[in-house]
Formats: structure tokens, sequence, C-alpha cells
């Protein structure tokens, strides 16, 4: 599957038309990070457990993209657009979209 943020494909031609599709997943952080997190923070400096959950987090988003892309019969996504947020006080969203097409 073709993932990309341009509105067209560079040398391809778009056949079809599929439409929106969309996936987001909320995760929480555990105790044992945010205490870890916690003490990195006061010294500063890059987070690596919170930079891990967000990127798999990002993984997962993606993959669920793709399979909802795949099941209209989409071989890519174009204007793929990416956010996250805070959703509570532990807890952050990824949010991933895009409009599935077929290729010629």
């Amino acid at each position: 599957m073709l993932v990309v943020t341009t509105p067209t494909v560079p040398n391809r031609e778009i056949a079809e038309v599929y439409g929106l599709v969309s996936a987001n997943s909320v995760r929480s952080r555990n105790v044992g990070r945010d205490i870890l997190a916690g003490i990195k923070s006061l010294f500063g400096g890059e987070i690596h457990a919170y930079k891990r959950l967000m990127r798999e987090t990002r993984e997962q988003v993606l993959a669920d993209l793709v399979a909802e892309a795949e099941a209209l019969g989409a071989d890519a996504i174009v204007m793929t657009q990416m956010a996250s947020s805070d959703i509570g006080q532990n807890l952050a969203e990824v949010y991933m979209y895009g409009t599935a097409v077929r290729l010629k």
C-alpha cells in the first residue's frame, strides 16, 4: 500500500476514489513510566519511554488505516494527515486520515 501526503502520486493516475479512511488510537501511560519520566524531566533530555510509546502508537494507527483502505479495494492513500493530542491527564490520541484510491 502506497501512503503519501500529496494529492497525487508522481507518474501515476488515480483511477478511482473510494473516499475518506481514518484510524485512531488512544494510549495511556503507566505509573512506572510516569515515575521515570518525572525523574528524567527534572534533569532535562529526551524521555525514551514516551518516545517509544508514541512511535508504537503511530505504527498501529498507520496499520489500521492501511487495513481500512485495503478493505475498500484501494492500493494507495493520498492526502494523508496525522495528528496527536492529549486526552485527560494520562492519555494521548493519535489520529490519521486520508483518501483511499486505486491507481492505474
